[in-house]
């Protein structure tokens, strides 16, 4: 199942994968050298233009969408700068809002997030809400915690919130933060207004949403 859908999420996955630790030790001390690809490079010179000599906090909202997140974050976060950053150009072709102090950007995470540790950012919060969940056994790697990417999301800092419709991704990702040195757990969670459309498709179908929380400075 993708993260676009409102079914249940099925695995063969019964408990965090038995390669995680390793994998995610593998990835700590072995960081990615994989060229960058240009649309995220220039989209990385879009966002750092935009951020210009702002002191302001700075808050990433990593796998947006189309967007509603992102609006959503800067509107709760006026004094903030806020980018959303999605693979899909279609998606955020669909959003409709003024982006009044957020910025929204189509490129490949896997670059973003390794370009803004370079950089040194130092976010004040970063939200992962509703990633594509990979239940599939054999595909656990190209879950972000067990990705090479995991490593730069730590190093960005800032409060963390990850947020999914499958409470074994949630679960994983604290184990794999665990196994970084930081402790986090999941929980469920519930608001009464969702941040994302399928945040509100899962609502209507009755799926709960699990979260977890965690300082990473």
């Amino acid at each position: 199942m993708t993260h676009g859908n409102s079914k249940i999420v099925t695995s063969n996955q019964q408990g965090p994968h038995d390669n995680l630790e390793v994998t995610v030790r593998r990835h700590l001390a072995h960081p990615s050298r994989k060229p960058f690809s240009q649309h995220t490079l220039d989209a990385f010179v879009e966002a750092k233009a935009w951020i210009g000599a702002s002191q302001k906090p700075l808050i990433l909202d990593a796998c947006c969408g189309t967007g509603e997140s992102t609006a959503y974050i800067a509107a709760q976060h006026p004094d903030a700068l806020v980018i959303g950053v999605d693979k899909s150009l279609h998606r955020l072709n669909r959003h409709a809002g003024d982006q009044q102090n957020y910025l929204l950007l189509q490129a490949d995470l896997n670059d973003f997030w390794r370009l803004a540790r370079q950089a040194g950012w130092q976010l004040a919060k970063h939200y992962l809400l509703y990633p594509n969940p990979y239940p599939k056994s054999v595909h656990y790697k190209r879950r972000w915690h067990a990705s090479p990417a995991f490593a730069d999301i730590i190093a960005l800092g800032g409060t963390l919130t990850v947020r999914s419709n499958w409470p074994l991704y949630v679960e994983e990702f604290a184990a794999a933060l665990g196994v970084a040195g930081i402790q986090a757990q999941a929980h469920p969670y519930s608001a009464d207004q969702p941040m994302t459309a399928f945040e509100r498709k899962y609502w209507a179908s009755g799926q709960s949403a699990w979260q977890l929380q965690v300082d990473l400075n």
